[in-house]
């Protein structure tokens, strides 16, 4: 089964590859490797935003990660010309959650993120990964993710 048809099997479907917000570009394709920028967390109703330990729990951090592991495969998407199944390999996600100085749980909801390709992906979707606390992100933002994948 390809990736696109597990997705739609999971009853997700990729939106277009978000619009960069600033001056910089949403990937780089170098050799057989594509560096996706930062993705923040937004849905269908836009821009999820809150700060995890303060107005924003660990479930709601959860969702708001796992938006912005949708809109890096939209992004990988793009950069293999709306081929999803050339991916070989999910390498490395950089997560960032806004979060307060006491709150502790930021792998927890970076898991948003990392479930959502393993269920997506299977082995293609283990990565490596860091999560760390940001006292704020662009716009308000909940998660910022960006990636590193691997395609044919």
């Amino acid at each position: 089964m390809g990736f696109e048809a597990k997705l739609n099997e999971l009853g997700v479907t990729l939106p277009d590859a978000p619009a960069p917000a600033a001056n910089y570009v949403p990937y780089v394709v170098a050799g057989d490797m594509v560096y996706v920028s930062g993705q923040i967390s937004a849905d269908e109703s836009g821009l999820i935003t809150g700060t995890l330990g303060a107005d924003m729990d660990v479930e709601a951090g959860v969702a708001a990660a796992k938006r912005c592991a949708i809109a890096l495969l939209a992004q990988v998407k793009a950069a293999c010309g709306g081929d999803l199944d050339r991916l070989v390999k999910v390498v490395k996600l950089g997560a960032f959650v806004n979060s307060t100085d006491e709150f502790t749980q930021q792998p927890m909801v970076v898991n948003g993120a990392s479930d959502f390709l393993v269920a997506a992906l299977g082995d293609a979707g283990r990565h490596a990964r860091s999560a760390v606390s940001a006292p704020s992100l662009p716009l308000g933002v909940a998660v910022e993710i960006d990636g590193v994948f691997q395609i044919k």
